[in-house]
């Protein structure tokens, strides 16, 4: 099978279902319909939990992106993702902002709208690059940022709660 065959696109694309039915639904509250996945659980991970949920976001992105997204479902792709980071770094509020706000699978639904509505365009390897620069310097500005707050945090924490 050629790597750039239909098939090949096909089972890439069945990946990113895959992991974003992982990350945003693949449990289910017992008695309820209420779905779930792994982007809130790991949320609850100070920092870590909400990079490394960012770098799966971001990562598959990066696979649609080879699959010939415009440039306007990227742009929609990248904010659906920066929106969830963001608010999902707030403590409390973000942990409870995770379990509803499914980015990845929106991300899957943006693109299979994008398929359906034949305007495929294949490899664009200057919007590769693009997305990727951008896609890094969101993270480090969440991890600096996360970085800010959690010493903010401790040196409030030294001057108000010492013995």
């Amino acid at each position: 099978m050629r790597a750039g065959s239909p098939a090949d696109t096909d089972a890439r694309l069945r990946w990113v279902d895959h992991v974003a039915h992982l990350m945003d639904s693949q449990f289910r509250l017992p008695g309820t319909n209420f779905r779930f996945g792994l982007d809130p659980l790991l949320g609850l991970i100070p920092v870590v939990g909400d990079l490394g949920t960012f770098a799966v976001s971001a990562t598959l992105i990066m696979t649609m992106v080879r699959h010939g997204a415009s440039r306007k479902v990227i742009v929609l792709m990248v904010l659906n993702v920066l929106l969830d980071t963001i608010i999902g770094s707030i403590p409390i509020i973000g942990n409870l902002f995770d379990f509803a706000y499914k980015s990845n699978e929106r991300n899957v639904r943006l693109l299979r709208r994008h398929y359906a509505e034949g305007r495929h365009q294949g490899r664009g390897t200057g919007i590769i690059v693009a997305v990727a620069v951008g896609l890094l310097l969101m993270f480090g500005l969440v991890a600096w940022g996360l970085w800010k707050v959690l010493l903010w945090l401790w040196q409030y924490g030294e001057q108000h709660w010492t013995l």
